[in-house]
């Protein structure tokens, strides 16, 4: 049962994410393993990986991170060859 309102537990999540340079998109409770989910727009990886430090060092909750990519950012990333040959060729 939740100790605090939805609204409540929303107003928290996004005054992280905004303190951090982000942008709360989506927010929604489910029914199921997870109990949250949450769409947030941060600037950069490592925001994301502090804000996931910071909440796993809380012990309050777990989080897992998804980064999602645009279609104009898996073009530039298929122009990009690295210099690879699997191990034992």
């Amino acid at each position: 049962m939740l100790k605090e309102g939805g609204s409540s537990r929303r107003a928290v999540v996004e005054k992280i994410i905004d303190s951090m340079g982000g942008k709360l998109e989506a927010f929604y409770y489910a029914f199921g393993e997870t109990a949250l989910y949450a769409i947030v727009g941060m600037p950069d990886n490592v925001s994301v990986a502090a804000f996931a430090l910071t909440v796993a060092v809380s012990g309050a909750v777990t989080s897992r991170a998804t980064v999602l990519m645009t279609p104009q950012e898996i073009d530039k990333a298929a122009k990009k060859i690295p210099n690879y040959r699997p191990p034992g060729k």
